[in-house]
């Protein structure tokens, strides 16, 4: 491919961002991909195309010229459990993915893909649907020319801390309504790149049913490498 596009990854570390770094490295179409973490990753985990960087996220803006790219992915995320308190979960949550997205504002990025969650309302008396909500409700407020919102349910995937609730919901999947069906991280993770690629203007919400269909038909039929769409300043 004569010119891939670049893409920065936010949440490498979690488990749907994990599922992006390796479809994205697996992926033609992408040629650069962006890296930012808290701590080092496996190498082993970490392809030719893949440039790693360690950041204080409390300190994001400090690494505003690795946003030079054309799209960015942002699956940052935690649980009120390991976050501690409210106010820590909204950072992590809310205040660290708003000021990428800022950050990606002035590097002039086309595309800005985010995970969310099913449920996400500003208006929420649930805080962790209201935080994903505001989140939500500040980003198609900034002038991207296209902001893809994932909101999966329950995630179904393999993680360094198994989660009681989600093994439970897996479990009893078949007796739910599709759209509060647990879906596979990795399904996520393929819609969200194949969304990447697509790069189509406006702003999309995709919940489990489309994050199904799309995961299905980027694994079916892999897209033709063509020129990205845009350019970075």
């Amino acid at each position: 491919m004569a010119n891939p596009r670049s893409v920065l990854l936010l949440g490498a570390s979690g488990l749907i961002g994990g599922e992006c770094l390796r479809v994205l490295q697996a992926h033609d179409g992408f040629g650069r991909i962006v890296v930012l973490t808290r701590r080092l990753l496996d190498q082993a985990l970490l392809g030719p195309k893949v440039e790693q960087h360690v950041v204080n996220f409390e300190h994001l803006t400090s690494a505003s010229k690795r946003f030079g790219v054309d799209q960015i992915i942002c699956a940052l995320g935690t649980t009120m459990k390991a976050a501690g308190s409210r106010r820590a979960f909204r950072t992590v949550d809310l205040l660290y993915p708003l000021t990428a997205a800022h950050l990606g504002v002035e590097k002039r990025v086309s595309h800005f893909l985010v995970v969310s969650a099913l449920g996400a309302d500003p208006r929420s008396l649930i805080f962790y649907s209201r935080i994903k909500g505001e989140l939500e409700k500040a980003l198609a407020l900034l002038p991207y020319r296209s902001l893809t919102i994932a909101r999966p349910s329950i995630l179904v995937g393999k993680r360094d801390q198994p989660r009681t609730g989600e093994r439970i919901a897996a479990g009893i999947s078949f007796l739910t309504p599709p759209r509060i069906r647990p879906i596979d991280a990795a399904d996520v993770a393929a819609a969200i790149v194949h969304q990447a690629w697509l790069d189509e203007p406006g702003r999309r919400v995709l919940e489990t049913p489309e994050l199904r269909l799309i995961a299905a038909a980027a694994r079916s039929a892999p897209p033709v490498a063509s020129t990205p769409q845009t350019s970075v300043a």
